[in-house]
């Protein structure tokens, strides 16, 4: 008798049910998180944060000319 008012209080649901959505919810989460941290340092490399990207920098920024960046990207090929 006593199980069947609990039940009825909240609304159907068993309290160990919500503890387990909320653990799973977390997991899901942290699943998801982990996988976009993975793609974003992935992406990083790709974008020329290398020596390549360095060498694009320093040629934007004028430290180096058109002679010595292409001089880079040959040496880097």
């Amino acid at each position: 008798m006593m199980w069947h008012e609990g039940i009825g209080r909240c609304g159907g649901c068993h309290p160990g049910a919500i503890i387990a959505l909320v653990l799973l919810a977390i997991l899901i989460g942290l699943a998801v998180w982990g996988i976009v941290a993975l793609a974003r340092r992935g992406r990083s490399v790709d974008k020329g944060n290398g020596a390549m990207g360095i060498a694009r920098e320093r040629y934007a920024r004028g430290e180096i000319n058109k002679e010595e960046f292409d001089q880079i990207k040959k040496d880097l090929r």
